[in-house]
């Protein structure tokens, strides 16, 4: 969804060649339903990169300079990704082609909708300090829906991307019960408690449904260390203790900066 506001501008403008990954074969850079927007100036998406691509907006572009190719739109073309196309994956596309104008706006912005609910994992990121508030931008255009929570009143910035929903819990830990299942959970409040609370509502959470793929606190081993011994207090058990990963982010990157925390912990978010 993060282009379908420049997509209705320019709709709005002229029009332009809507691609369609109508079926994918063996190796391919994009699956089936991928899209993407071709203008005469500019492009909107991917469907991939590389030569596969520049064919696709070549194409795209001689239609939309042809008034007499609108005449057999939409059409559906199979690329080979082979020599031909100085490629080697060995894989198969058939694209579609078809003319879109604005008054195709609300239909192509379903699609997209429709494309990000479809690929979108849920998130649930405790917690709107520094490392909060960069990781929101790092993951806007990755393929997740944030539920951003913290108990402090506005706390959040007024200008959040559309897949994220920022909410009031207080206390903060009563939000875990209704979380989306398969969420992946970031835990980084401003308060150790705080932290402690929503931990112990997750694990409680994953005794009954374990169906929390990724649970995150943000901290160092010291941090953890004590928060293991305050949870064995509370009738958590070690394995159950083991769920939970602490320091979070992909190992080898040092930096403290929000920025850079933020970078590792969306890596380790797709790695899940």
């Amino acid at each position: 969804m993060h282009w379908s506001s420049a997509l209705k501008l320019k709709l709005a403008q002229k029009p332009a060649i809507w691609i369609t990954v109508q079926q994918a074969q063996g190796s391919v850079p994009r699956g089936q339903g991928t899209v993407m927007a071709v203008f005469e100036d500019e492009f909107l998406g991917t469907i991939g990169g590389g030569h596969l691509e520049f064919e696709a907006i070549a194409e795209s572009k001689r239609y939309l300079k042809d008034p007499s190719v609108a005449q057999v739109l939409p059409l559906e073309k199979r690329f080979a990704l082979g020599p031909s196309l100085g490629q080697c994956c060995g894989g198969a596309l058939v694209l579609k082609f078809e003319r879109v104008t604005a008054s195709d706006e609300h239909r192509l912005k379903a699609i997209l909708a429709a494309q990000a609910l479809e690929q979108c994992q849920p998130v649930a990121l405790f917690g709107g300090g520094h490392v909060g508030k960069a990781l929101v931008k790092v993951l806007a255009p990755l393929p997740f829906h944030v539920r951003w929570i913290d108990s402090r009143d506005e706390i959040f910035p007024v200008d959040v991307a559309p897949q994220v929903v920022c909410e009031h819990s207080n206390p903060v830990h009563a939000a875990v019960p209704d979380l989306a299942p398969r969420s992946r959970v970031l835990i980084m409040s401003f308060s150790h408690a705080e932290d402690l609370d929503v931990v112990a509502a997750c694990l409680r959470r994953q005794r009954d449904q374990k169906d929390l793929p990724y649970i995150g606190l943000i901290g160092s081993a010291t941090k953890w260390a004590t928060f293991k011994r305050r949870l064995a207090e509370r009738g958590f058990s070690e394995a159950e203790c083991q769920q939970v990963t602490c320091p979070i982010g992909v190992p080898g990157i040092e930096g403290k900066e929000p920025e850079v925390i933020a970078v590792a912990v969306a890596a380790q978010l797709l790695q899940v």
